[in-house]
């Protein structure tokens, strides 16, 4: 077999599920239908896939267009081993919701933190002020 540099190795893998983790920490399931020297991705049947615990929950996205310089990782899903998953499927309602709460306990952990620093004499730059440096 030939090597092909770059995203040319990608075009055997059109037409096949993927799994892409998006540098936002977005994971999407979808088929990949065309790609580009810059790793722009098409991808077809696209579910955004949401997990906390050991639940998780799919949201129908339809055709979905993603920069290449977003994609974290990109990976060929295996159909046999596809349904083999230790974790529950929930309706979208409840996985949303689930979602909700993990991150406002985040928050209240972290506002936790950050006060018990305060109360040290430390403090914690803001995570948007962080770009500025």
């Amino acid at each position: 077999m030939n090597y092909m540099p770059g995203t040319a190795s990608l075009i055997q893998d059109i037409d096949k599920k993927h799994l892409v983790l998006l540098r936002d920490g977005r994971t999407l399931i979808g088929y990949l239908r065309s790609i580009d020297q810059f790793a722009n991705l098409v991808l077809h049947q696209t579910v955004e896939r949401i997990h906390v615990g050991k639940k998780y929950g799919d949201i129908p996205r339809g055709i979905f267009v993603v920069r290449g310089e977003n994609v974290v990782l990109l990976g060929e899903i295996d159909l046999e081993k596809e349904s083999d998953t230790p974790l529950q499927q929930v309706s979208i309602e409840e996985i949303l919701e689930e979602q909700r709460v993990e991150q406002q306990t985040k928050q209240e952990s972290e506002k936790l933190k950050v006060q018990a620093l305060k109360e040290r004499g430390l403090s914690v730059p803001r995570a948007d002020t962080l770009d500025e440096y």
